[in-house]
């Protein structure tokens, strides 16, 4: 038990004696702990974020015509790369012309070589789309429910944007986050995560060399001949 006593001595004539005062601490420490235990308990911890990601299928039954039914003015392809840099180009890869790769970063919405500009202007029409959705639920024309699901449906729409992201070896784990973060931003819903390849290497070896691996590509096929 807490105590604290003060007082005592000697008593002096002239004066009255002091008398001892004893504080008990006891009921504060009992109140403290109960508060302690009501806000453990009534406290909502922190829920952690999860993001959906769209992985590859890996189905050997799927045939090639089946994996590449993605339309060409759909498809945009990111590739992660060194210090910060991201290369991008839409539809197939063009391995004769190195200006097909863009460079882009990972600035805002007003920097046009970043990769939100590039999907804000891709996503447009999804975007205007859940732009009502969002002016209509904050009227109370449509409840939470619906506009969830109609947002779903657009978001997951076949005939709309998909986004192939290819980090590379050089890239950070912060670039991937930073992508997916891009996602939900520019309103994608339908994008996947694969592993780089040879053919995006010679692409942004290509571009960084200004199309001489093209050149050279094309000089020994015809000396090959």
């Amino acid at each position: 038990m807490s105590e604290i006593q003060t007082g005592g001595g000697e008593q002096k004539k002239g004066k009255p004696k002091k008398m001892s005062l004893r504080v008990d601490f006891t009921p504060m420490v009992d109140m403290n702990m109960l508060l302690i235990t009501f806000f453990m308990f009534c406290t909502s911890l922190a829920k952690p974020q999860t993001m959906d990601i769209t992985m590859p299928v890996k189905d050997d039954k799927v045939i090639e015509s089946e994996r590449n039914k993605v339309a060409d003015d759909k498809a945009i392809t990111v590739i992660l790369g060194e210090k910060n840099k991201i290369y991008y180009y839409f539809g197939k890869p063009n391995y004769k012309d190195y200006n097909s790769l863009k460079v882009g970063n990972y600035g805002s919405s007003e920097d046009k070589n970043s990769l939100r500009s590039v999907l804000l202007g891709r996503n447009k029409v999804s975007i205007a789309n859940i732009r009502k959705l969002r002016d209509m639920k904050a009227r109370k024309q449509i409840k939470q429910a619906d506009y969830d699901l109609q947002v779903k449906k657009i978001k997951n729409d076949k005939n709309g944007q998909v986004v192939i992201i290819k980090p590379t070896d050089e890239s950070t784990y912060k670039n991937l986050v930073d992508a997916l973060d891009e996602m939900q931003i520019c309103s994608i819903g339908i994008y996947a995560i694969v592993a780089v390849e040879q053919p995006d290497r010679f692409l942004m070896d290509n571009l960084k060399k200004a199309g001489a691996l093209t050149a050279a590509s094309d000089f020994e096929k015809a000396n090959a001949k």
